[in-house]
């Protein structure tokens, strides 16, 4: 069975996915090393990547030049032929599980994304909201100056089952087609999924050949939370410690479980700052078609390289302003 996506803004790609293994995880699991299969056709051949740089006590460093990257390309080293580090207003869309389960949190999920909008930078730096359940719906298209969350999310009840994977494989999509350099896909939900025709891996596959990080704040008691001292045995076979947080770390975002206010806060913040501080680098993409596995990583050992890790021939596109 294979899904057939084709994602805007990449000089019209047509990609088909295979339902097979996108993630390390996934791969162990099914005890193949074999990337995603797909199909395409395009003229592009210049591969965008965003990447964040900590060093050892996770401070961002933000004075690195291309010569301080290395880029391997299914185990071949490619030239950096752009690079950007300066600051730049982001385009981040705000994906709000509305399922059933999430009854109990859509409160914490609001104020959440209340902070997310406080820190971003009304005047240039751009949101959308959306919800789901078992469809994706749009309540705030693209826009700047946005400074709280629409009046319809508040009255919302939860209700329906959970298409996790396959709504954010779809907001994914809607990001990829903004102009804005510093994009992503911020979720909240408690994690749970029960109606996606798309896996974990597979979404992973799509975001992360587009370049689009997706950032999945898991909004969970006490209990649930890994880190915490009252966390209990399901905390840790939980998907947000599971196939959830391999779908983040594979695009190039991450995973965050929250269960208080101070958590909320900070990780809003967190968020925020973290796509202030990417580099963005452009290398042209292999001749041969299919997935690609990608490394950067910083010359200097002592420092940590996160982005995407991978992405399909022909689909990406140089850094434009």
């Amino acid at each position: 069975m294979n899904v057939r996506t084709v994602i805007g803004g990449f000089a019209a790609v047509a990609v088909t996915w295979s339902l097979g293994v996108a993630t390390p995880s996934a791969q162990r699991e099914a005890g193949t090393t074999s990337p995603p299969v797909a199909t395409f056709k395009s003229s592009v051949d210049l591969v965008r990547v965003s990447a964040v740089v900590r060093d050892k006590r996770g401070r961002f460093v933000h004075d690195l030049s291309a010569h301080d990257f290395e880029v391997v390309d299914a185990n071949q080293p490619r030239t950096i032929s752009d690079f950007r580090r300066e600051a730049g207003a982001v385009s981040v869309a705000i994906l709000f599980d509305v399922s059933g389960s999430m009854e109990a949190r859509m409160g914490q999920a609001r104020e959440a994304g209340n902070h997310m909008l406080g820190w971003l930078n009304g005047a240039q730096d751009e949101v959308a909201i959306f919800t789901f359940d078992t469809r994706l719906v749009e309540l705030t298209a693209f826009t700047t100056g946005l400074q709280q969350l629409p009046s319809g999310l508040s009255t919302m009840t939860p209700f329906g089952a959970t298409s996790l994977h396959d709504a954010i494989a779809r907001t994914a999509e809607k990001v990829s087609k903004r102009e804005g350099l510093r994009r992503a896909v911020v979720v909240f939900t408690d994690g749970q999924d029960t109606a996606s025709k798309l896996t974990a891996s597979e979404v992973s596959g799509i975001a992360s050949s587009i370049d689009v990080p997706v950032y999945i704040v898991g909004l969970v008691p006490s209990i649930d939370d890994p880190s915490s001292e009252l966390a209990g045995s399901v905390a840790e076979a939980s998907a947000l410690a599971g196939s959830l947080n391999d779908l983040a770390t594979w695009t190039g975002g991450g995973t965050f479980i929250v269960s208080t206010i101070v958590q909320r806060s900070t990780t809003a913040r967190r968020i925020v700052e973290e796509l202030r501080h990417l580099y963005l680098i452009a290398f042209e993409a292999s001749g041969a078609p299919g997935w690609h596995p990608l490394v950067v990583r910083a010359r200097n050992r002592d420092l940590t390289v996160r982005a995407r890790s991978g992405y399909i021939a022909g689909q990406s596109r140089p850094i434009s302003d």
